[in-house]
């Protein structure tokens, strides 16, 4: 009942800010600089990619993982908010059967921002003609008003990147 009034008054949850970390140290740009229309039309939903510095993916949100791709080339995490956030590390990478990956995590386990969830080799990843660059999306996009990526920067792991309104 309280939460109903909360929310009628616009003290609910609705409103406030999610915000989505970086997962991965690099140069923040945007999803249409990604060469791969799933990525580039949105397809998939809104987000960001980044061209790593660092062959490391963490969690950017408290929360659950959904599923850890066989090959561990992709990740994606459902935060305690509910936003379904996709980290796929590079383009076709999928091709390599898992080389050059190591996943910390599985299907189901709970991390916190900051949490440790994939290594991958980028020289060995683009000796083998592939792009490294990562797009992190927000699967549930339309349950969302408001998707605010930032492009244009450098980012370390864990700087805000992403902030999201219901």
């Amino acid at each position: 009942m309280f939460n109903k009034l909360k929310e009628q008054l616009g003290l609910g949850s609705k409103d406030k800010e999610i915000l989505i970390l970086s997962p991965i140290k690099g140069e923040a740009c945007s999803l249409e600089e990604v060469k791969d229309p799933v990525f580039s039309e949105k397809i998939m939903g809104e987000g960001l990619a980044i061209k790593p510095l660092a062959g490391r993916v963490v969690a950017p949100v408290d929360g659950t993982i959904g599923l850890i791709i066989g090959t561990k080339h992709a990740v994606s995490i459902v935060s305690e908010q509910g936003t379904e956030i996709l980290i796929h590390v590079g383009l076709d990478t999928v091709k390599l059967n898992g080389e050059f990956y190591h996943a910390f995590v599985n299907t189901g386990d709970k991390v916190k921002a900051g949490d440790l969830l994939l290594e991958f080799d980028m020289e060995q990843i683009k000796a083998s003609g592939y792009d490294v660059i990562t797009p992190v999306v927000i699967c549930n996009t339309s349950e969302y008003s408001v998707i605010t990526p930032v492009i244009g920067v450098m980012v370390e792991e864990l700087d805000r990147v992403v902030a999201i309104k219901k």
